[in-house]
């Protein structure tokens, strides 16, 4: 009996071939580093280089005369870290930038939840005139947005004293009081930054299946049951988000007291940011970078905790 055997085809036998997926691997390997190369060197050069140079500064006596030789520079360990934290203007200025973000987060996630509600269930009309009027301030140029909220407070002329006196008030002088300074920038910031938490609330409304709500009903709940038992923790992770991002740039905050108090009256709108940007123009860097990082580490542990409290139970 003669045994006949069909011989493969040739593209069979190649895929079979152990060493072709391998080379192929390879290749798509290569092609890939050579596609995101550009951005490698871009980041190392430009993101990951100056911020490992800047750690280093912070642990050297690094000023602005030893820009022509900054490798002469000697190391001071921790001591800038610790005069940062003795020095009273820094203290006063970590004060403030908390106080700023105790009252300015909760405040915008509030306004632009009930905006979002509101946009959502209220507001059927117009809703794309509402969403773009909202979100404008978002896009403009927070320098422009400053001088005008310096006109709006001026204590003379303003139009927010001039209307107070249509009633018989007399509004203070809003950024010249160190009790109405840095209300008036957290009023300014929410105003400005509701608009970016409103449309973000928004999505997750509407994502929400409207049977959660009618379940609900017929279970007898109101509106404010169903909106606090129902809606709110679906919306968790959108809080958490929100949260998060909203209070990593309040603790940044910078163009708004430089642009309207100048860190004043009597450092009452200092904030850290802008209190290292001094120091930098000062030419203090080592100490600079040093507030830098105490503040990189404060937005860490903040957002760590952030995310313990409103994770997903």
């Amino acid at each position: 009996m003669t045994l006949v055997t069909e011989k493969e085809p040739r593209a069979v036998r190649r895929s079979a071939s152990p060493g072709r997926p391998r080379q192929r691997a390879g290749r798509e390997a290569v092609a890939a580093w050579v596609l995101v190369l550009p951005f490698v060197v871009l980041f190392l050069a430009f993101t990951a280089g100056p911020v490992l140079g800047s750690l280093g500064m912070s642990f050297t006596d690094i000023r602005q005369r030893d820009l022509r030789t900054p490798f002469a520079v000697n190391g001071v360990g921790f001591d800038n870290y610790a005069k940062a934290l003795s020095d009273e203007t820094f203290r006063k200025a970590a004060f403030n930038t908390a106080y700023f973000v105790v009252l300015g987060v909760p405040l915008t996630l509030v306004v632009a939840l009930a905006a979002a509600v509101l946009l959502d269930r209220g507001v059927k009309r117009f809703q794309a005139l509402f969403k773009v009027g909202y979100y404008l301030p978002v896009v403009t140029s927070i320098v422009a947005i400053a001088v005008i909220w310096r006109f709006v407070l001026s204590p003379d002329n303003g139009l927010v004293n001039t209307v107070l006196g249509w009633f018989g008030i007399q509004g203070p002088n809003w950024l010249g009081s160190t009790t109405w300074a840095m209300p008036s920038l957290i009023a300014m910031a929410v105003w400005r930054n509701f608009g970016s938490a409103m449309i973000i609330f928004l999505a997750g409304l509407q994502g929400i299946p409207q049977s959660v709500e009618e379940a609900g009903q017929l279970d007898g709940a109101g509106s404010w049951q169903r909106f606090r038992y129902l809606i709110v923790p679906l919306l968790r992770p959108t809080i958490l988000f929100t949260t998060v991002t909203t209070g990593i740039g309040y603790l940044q905050f910078f163009e708004e007291p430089m642009v309207m108090t100048q860190g004043g009256p009597l450092d009452s709108t200092t904030s850290v940011s802008m209190y290292a940007y001094q120091q930098f123009g000062f030419g203090n860097y080592g100490l600079a970078t040093s507030m830098a990082y105490i503040l990189f580490v404060v937005i860490a542990v903040v957002t760590f905790i952030q995310f313990r409290l409103l994770r997903e139970k």
